[in-house]
């Protein structure tokens, strides 16, 4: 910086200390200052201009129950009797089998309840779930998730479960 250059900033510095304060103007300053449109005070002014985002848990469910059978050796979800007599309905309840709880700090506990492949290693499947669901519910809705608990209720076969599916079909017809 020359020496004029830092001149010229210490003159602008004085001239700003100098000017005199609000309540120190002339009366015709006062003026204009009144004349000037006032801002409402928005204490007593319900604001409708908030924003806001929020998902029903059947969402949520919806979404960790695509995920899980997205997961290898996977072969289903348990769900009760009712879903599968809707299911054979032609009504697919995708959220069979999956419950959440949203905490108080809007995080995510998933329960989930699947049936798995009969020789497949069951910590596995359980690694692959919790990131797999994570993923998808992290970038679908930014929702954090706080715990997954995965229940194995049965582990068959693929064949096993084609069968136990065309069964469960033939009873409700």
């Amino acid at each position: 910086m020359t020496k004029k250059q830092t001149k010229d900033q210490e003159q602008e510095l004085d001239e700003a200390r100098e000017k005199p304060a609000p309540e120190d103007q002339a009366p015709e300053d006062q003026t204009a200052r009144e004349e000037a449109p006032e801002i409402e005070d928005t204490e007593d002014v319900e604001d409708d201009s908030e924003d806001s985002l929020t998902y029903s848990n059947g969402v949520i469910e919806k979404i960790v129950a695509m995920a899980t059978r997205e997961v290898p050796h996977v072969l289903g979800m348990k769900g009760n009797f009712f879903h599968a007599v809707q299911e054979q309905f032609g009504v697919e309840n995708l959220t069979k089998g999956v419950t959440v709880e949203v905490t108080d700090d809007n995080r995510v506990v998933v329960n989930i309840s699947v049936i798995i492949e009969y020789g497949a290693y069951a910590p596995d499947i359980f690694e692959d779930v919790k990131e797999r669901v994570t993923e998808r519910l992290t970038a679908m809705t930014g929702l954090e998730v706080a715990g997954i608990n995965l229940r194995i209720e049965d582990v068959v076969t693929p064949e096993e479960y084609r069968e136990g599916q065309k069964r469960l079909a033939a009873e409700v017809e």
